[in-house]
């Protein structure tokens, strides 16, 4: 147990404790001032509130030039961990880092191998759409955040895990091939691009490889659900008699196209590859996707679009796939921009206040609501301004900018000063859930992902303050000793928690936070590109860290 010296006046200000290097104090002035207790810490659920913690250990050390992860022969990726304009922006970046061993080291004690983690009764999340069989899903989800922070012991542990005890083939389960891509292949493809380390992509195309009997449908659109141990593969019985969703089969063209890339397998991308050439030359109502397609009939469910829920990621990986391919796939970036033409002339909508947001279109009528899902789109349409000058640009900065305001304004109006899952515009309201079942809140990352891409695109000051705004938020309200749990009602001043560690919240949430407080330099745009689930992927033929396996 040791703790390092602080700088010169702390001790005047701090009840100093020498407990496995931390500081405490009763009167917390801000949250850099206020983590809660380092792990393996346990504190009385009544003393909680009372007490503060200062996790100055990490906070002092900013020197340590990473990575400690090194294998022999492989060129593994190394990450400035000192990369920052100002010491406030340190300060900030290494108080995310300690909410990261907080959410893992809990992870760690109380679900180890398991997929999430209930924070608060402090056991594993059986009820999570992986269901119980363990798969160790927020190790595969949160592993490339521990490299990108430097936390390379605790990484280390992850990739011995998944080297030795990830079993893929004991998953008797119907499981989600949307998920399942996103999280667990995205991620072990990241930690392969970091790495080097063949154990990451090996594992990537053994999980993928359980995915392609979903692909087997009249028309090559892959089935929702797959059984891995009898490759059985079904639609949700709720979506449109039988449908596909556009947001998931349309999710998969980042991961697929790289893992062929890497293995030097064509299969996988010829999989997306077809998917997009089937959608294309689909007639659109209107010019717009609808969120359902029948695999068996090639024909469009019901009509109903979204840049929410169900629909979401498609048009994210239109752009990205452009991205990812070096701009060379110019279909998917005229794909992406006429969508987007049709998305703004139909679904984009101003409130009275002029708040700007995407209602829903159900047969041609319109539903003034707006997802937290939807809140990423503020930064993808930045990152399509950005990424291509062209008769959009303009407009598509315009929207970027009034739609992350917008979804910061769903933040500000509740006492959390955290977001709800949906949010409405009427006469009496805007930009506030007004359901009971839209009101929680799941430690969700799009508004924050957006204020990431807003901040490294324009510079503005006022992305990073908002990112704090979330940080204080969530120690204010989601962190208890177990780690993070989500909330039932945002409106609330004493809001029931829900006890669950979403593996998303160390993928995405708190990846996006750090990089927030990090130069452009790590992980620039212009070499990465982000799968939906906050995975850095490389961008062909300009990043050194593609590692195409050689034909």
């Amino acid at each position: 147990m040791s703790s390092k010296a602080a700088t010169s006046g702390i001790l005047s200000a701090l009840v100093v404790v020498a407990w496995t290097g931390v500081y405490l104090s009763r009167h917390p002035r801000s949250p850099l001032d206020e983590p809660a207790d380092q792990l393996g810490n346990d504190i009385p659920e009544d003393d909680y509130d009372d007490i503060m913690f200062y996790p100055m250990d990490e906070a002092i050390n900013t020197t340590n030039d990473t990575s400690s992860y090194i294998l022999n022969g492989t060129d593994v990726m190394v990450i400035n961990t000192t990369d920052v304009s100002n010491e406030t922006d340190i300060e900030k970046r290494e108080f995310i880092k300690e909410m990261m061993k907080h959410a893992w080291g809990n992870y760690m004690k109380y679900a180890w191998g398991k997929n999430e983690l209930r924070p608060i009764t402090k056991r594993a999340h059986s009820a999570s759409i992986f269901g119980s069989m363990p798969v160790g899903a927020t190790i595969l989800d949160g592993l490339d955040t521990l490299f990108i922070m430097g936390l390379n012991d605790e990484f280390k542990q992850g990739r011995d895990w998944i080297a030795n005890d990830l079993n893929i083939d004991a998953l008797s389960s119907d499981v989600s091939v949307f998920e399942v891509n996103i999280r667990f292949i995205g991620g072990l493809l990241a930690c392969y691009a970091l790495t080097g380390d063949t154990i990451f992509r090996d594992k990537a195309q053994q999980i993928a490889d359980k995915l392609l009997p979903a692909f087997q449908t009249p028309t090559g659109i892959p089935n929702a659900l797959v059984n891995f141990k009898s490759g059985a593969s079904k639609n949700y019985g709720w979506a449109s008699g039988g449908s596909s969703i556009l947001s998931e089969f349309g999710t998969l063209h980042l991961e697929f196209a790289y893992l062929s890339d890497v293995t030097g397998n064509p299969i996988y991308r010829s999989k997306v590859d077809h998917i997009r050439q089937f959608i294309r030359t689909l007639e659109k109502p209107k010019g717009l996707y609808p969120n359902y397609l029948n695999p068996k009939t090639g024909k469009w469910g019901q009509h109903h679009m979204s840049m929410g829920a169900l629909g979401d990621s498609f048009y994210e990986y239109l752009l990205k796939a452009w991205i990812q391919s070096n701009k060379e796939d110019n279909e998917a970036r005229q794909m992406f921009d006429d969508a987007m033409q049709a998305v703004m002339q139909h679904m984009l909508h101003t409130s009275p206040s002029g708040l700007m947001y995407f209602a829903e279109l159900k047969f041609d009528r319109l539903e003034h609501k707006m997802d937290h899902l939807g809140c990423f789109s503020g930064g993808l349409l930045a990152l399509g301004a950005k990424s291509l000058k062209n008769e959009m640009s303009e407009r598509y900065m315009e929207v970027a900018d009034k739609i992350t305001h917008t979804c910061h304004e769903s933040y500000d109006r509740s006492y959390t000063k955290l977001g709800p899952e949906s949010f409405r515009f009427t006469e009496g309201a805007e930009a506030r859930a007004l359901k009971s079942s839209e009101k929680y809140y799941i430690l969700r990352p799009e508004v924050i992902e957006s204020y990431f891409y807003m901040y490294r695109l324009t510079k503005d000051q006022k992305y990073r303050d908002w990112g704090w705004e979330a940080v204080e938020a969530l120690e204010r309200h989601c962190r208890v000793p177990g780690g993070y749990t989500g909330l039932k009602n945002v409106y609330s001043e004493d809001p029931m928690q829900d006890d669950v560690q979403q593996s998303f919240f160390l993928a995405e949430t708190l990846k996006y936070l750090y990089l927030l407080f990090s130069d452009d330099s790590l992980f620039s745009l212009d070499q990465w590109v982000f799968n939906t689930e906050a995975h850095p992927l490389p961008i062909k033929g300009i990043n050194p860290y593609y590692r195409e396996a050689a034909v």
